[in-house]
């Protein structure tokens, strides 16, 4: 299979210079020999017609974030841009990925592409691929019981939460609000995203004091986001002013859950509604005033994973963990900046122009 003696070289490249580095990650391993990959130049693959072939265990479909994160990699990895993908949608079985991982082994791929259901349970599988000689780049989620990736590409999870936090600090502090009881609405349960955000969150309430009266998974979909929200309105009723939901469609179904429950939410309301992700028709909501603040989680990685597979191609190292870029939006003018680990970022207030220029 073309590109495996690149990929093995790889491979016995990370297996010698793999050492922990920040946030539990490896360092990036060792670039091949240059004169190991004169055969698999970008410009030669071109000239024959040859296409790179990857295989990318997606997550599943249960939100408009996923959607888009499939949507790009279809676009990037596309014949015409000298890719064959091999897509499969794992909908949100952890052992269908892993299954779906071995089967990209024995098709023999060039590269896959994984975005964890949940952050543990890989070390075996990455194991195979890495024996089998075939890069693997991690995006979105992250793995914490193995380093054998050669990138991971994706969001700060925590750094979302916290800023979810800062946001609602300095929010409260303007609006007169004294006191914080929040209602959490978890992801799916073991995911890294679910796992940062509530993590980020749960820093800034503790250090402010907030009461946190409760927290489930809604499993980012919006079935699951009314689910829990309208027990929440039953078990909470009249004790809650804030709602944070981890993701769009989670948001959804809790604004469905009290629209029945006759409670009132975002600009006015009575209570504070914050969501995760930052899809179009969601700022579009921040803009109307439904949700008061949306802190993006940037769906576009795959364009990403092809500058890297383009670096490996060339013999080049890519680095071992890639931040995509991501923007707070929020619904009135009057936080203009928060301060993020030292860190002061802007608050963009939802505007017609801004709306209009949101990609996804």
């Amino acid at each position: 299979m073309k590109r495996k003696f690149l990929a093995m070289t790889l491979a016995l490249a990370m297996g010698l210079s793999l050492a922990a580095c920040g946030g539990g990650s490896a360092s990036t391993p060792a670039p091949a020999e240059t004169g190991e990959v004169e055969a698999t130049t970008p410009a030669e693959t071109g000239s024959t017609g040859d296409l790179i072939t990857v295989g990318f265990a997606q997550v599943g479909h249960e939100s408009d974030w996923r959607t888009a994160s499939t949507k790009s990699a279809q676009d990037v990895f596309s014949e015409e841009n000298g890719y064959e993908l091999s897509f499969v949608d794992c909908d949100n079985d952890s052992a269908a990925q892993l299954s779906a991982v071995r089967n990209f082994i024995q098709q023999g791929v060039d590269y896959i592409i994984i975005d964890p259901i949940v952050a543990t349970g890989w070390d075996a599988v990455l194991t195979e691929c890495e024996d089998a000689g075939i890069p693997v780049i991690v995006i979105d989620r992250t793995i914490d019981d193995s380093d054998k990736y050669v990138s991971w590409v994706g969001s700060d999870f925590k750094v979302e939460g916290l800023a979810c936090g800062e946001w609602l600090k300095a929010y409260a502090a303007d609006k007169g609000i004294t006191e914080i009881n929040a209602l959490v609405i978890e992801g799916s349960t073991g995911a890294s995203a679910t796992i940062g955000r509530t993590d980020g969150f749960k820093e800034i309430a503790d250090r402010e004091g907030w009461t946190i009266l409760d927290s489930q998974s809604g499993d980012f979909t919006e079935a699951g986001g009314q689910e829990v929200m309208e027990s929440y309105c039953q078990s909470y009723a009249g004790q809650f002013n804030v709602v944070i939901c981890q993701n769009d469609n989670e948001a959804a179904g809790a604004m469905t859950a009290m629209d029945n429950a006759g409670v009132t939410y975002g600009v006015g309301g009575d209570v504070i509604l914050v969501s995760f992700d930052a899809n179009k028709p969601y700022v579009q909501m921040v803009m109307d005033g439904k949700i008061n603040a949306n802190f993006e989680c940037n769906p576009m990685a795959a364009p990403t994973v092809d500058e890297i597979i383009k670096q490996i191609e060339a013999g080049e190292t890519p680095e071992k963990e890639i931040y995509v870029t991501e923007s707070w939006f929020a619904a009135e003018d009057n936080v203009a900046t928060i301060t993020v680990n030292g860190e002061e970022q802007p608050m963009i207030h939802v505007t017609q122009e801004v709306l209009d220029a949101r990609p996804y």
